[in-house]
């Protein structure tokens, strides 16, 4: 009977180490992705469209430029039209997001040598452009603080 307890004793001790090492290579990965995300970079980008072009910028990004994002490692966050009456035919303002600003240099290289991008910026713009000639594109790169619950 001894022996039993004596093995039992072991077997947990063993179990326990087992545990607490899976745990501390658990918390080492977390903090490893942890500061992968801190590194990650996002892009608010505002478009103005064109007059009355909104509409047809809006189903371009709907239709393709959100899924050509994706094909070159720009991740969709959101998209916003204004609320204000005044504006909300004017403007497209969305937030993407890249693991680094060299990530984002090289997947906006690749989105606009992209051929399929060529042919839907052209096909969507046969009536004319979709955006202003003076001031088209704000874009701004943000890097998340500590505290933010997105990074």
């Amino acid at each position: 009977m001894k022996w039993l307890t004596a093995a039992l004793v072991l077997s947990l001790l063993v179990l326990g180490a087992a545990t607490f090492a899976g745990r501390a290579a658990d918390d080492k990965k977390d903090k490893s992705d942890v500061k992968k995300a801190d590194n990650r970079v996002f892009e608010l980008r505002t478009y103005h469209a064109a007059p009355g072009k909104l509409k047809a910028l809006e189903a371009r990004f709907r239709d393709h430029t959100m899924k050509l994002f994706e094909k070159h490692g720009i991740a969709n966050i959101g998209y916003w039209t204004e609320l204000n009456p005044k504006q909300e035919d004017e403007k497209l303002i969305y937030i993407i997001a890249f693991p680094s600003k060299d990530a984002a240099d090289k997947s906006w290289k690749e989105f606009r040598d992209d051929p399929e991008w060529k042919k839907v910026r052209e096909e969507s713009e046969k009536d004319g452009p979709l955006l202003r000639k003076d001031n088209p594109v704000e874009s701004v790169y943000l890097k998340p603080t500590d505290y933010s619950p997105i990074k």
